[in-house]
Formats: structure tokens, C-alpha cells, sequence
């Protein structure tokens, strides 16, 4: 069964539909690629995906232990490459909140857990990624 549908809308824009949820993107090529840049590019999407499973599965890990993550924020970064156009490298900053107060059991635990996400392990590994937690 598929994952998703899209479909070109013209000018570099693409639509795609999540086929569980209904819900819908649209990426858009990047200024330095011919595009506008008013959205996401498939390049930065894969960049942010990366973040974001890091981040769900830190909250696994936190549902499972009983705490919460909330307000915990990421930053993330792509590097571009030439010759042939790619990601270079993804910078993620994982930043949890001051006010959590985590053992340091728990925070080994959870970097651990961020770096072992799907995603971290479905790029090339010549795609250099640099993590940091705040």
C-alpha cells in the first residue's frame, strides 16, 4: 500500500498527500536551484526528518520513563554540495528545556536514543551528521 500520493503543480512545486492522514505538503525547488523557495525542498525535508525522528523517539523514550518532553526544540541545518548536487551534511541542535531535570542516566538515554533514529541510519553514510545537545 502506498505512503502518499503528488502531484506536479507546475513552476517546481509538487503537492503530495500523507494517504493515512489526508494531511498535505507542498515542497517547492530551492532560489539556488531555480525554484522560489516559498516551501520546504525535498532536500530540506530530508534534512528535517531527520530532526524530527530524533525527537519522536526521544519522546518514546520519555513516555516510557514518564516524563515529558515538551518544549524541547531542534534546529536544523543542511549543507549543500556541488558536482553532483546533494546533502552534505545535516546539523541537528537538540535543545531541552532549562526547567527539565534529567538524571544523567536519562540524558545519556536519550542521546542515545536520538542518534539510533531510522532516518540517522537510512542516509548515505557520506552525508556527515553532526548532532548537539543544549
Amino acid at each position: 500500500m502506498a505512503t502518499s500520493n503528488s502531484i506536479y503543480l507546475g513552476n517546481l512545486r509538487v503537492e503530495s498527500e500523507h494517504l493515512q492522514s489526508g494531511t498535505k505538503i507542498i515542497t517547492d525547488a530551492p532560489t539556488d536551484n531555480h525554484g522560489k523557495g516559498e516551501a520546504f525542498s525535498p532536500t530540506d525535508l530530508v534534512a528535517n526528518a531527520l530532526g524530527n525522528c530524533m525527537m519522536t523517539l526521544m519522546g518514546i523514550y520519555a513516555q516510557r520513563e514518564n516524563f515529558d518532553l515538551v518544549g524541547t526544540r531542534l534546529s536544523v541545518t543542511k549543507v549543500m554540495a556541488e558536482s553532483p548536487r546533494r546533502i552534505a551534511e545535516i546539523h541537528v541542535q537538540i535543545t531541552l528545556p532549562a526547567s527539565l531535570a534529567l538524571t544523567a542516566h536519562q540524558r545519556e538515554m536519550l542521546e542515545r536514543t536520538a542518534l539510533a533514529c531510522p532516518v540517522a541510519h537510512s542516509l548515505h553514510p557520506d552525508i556527515k551528521q553532526v548532532v548537539t545537545f543544549l
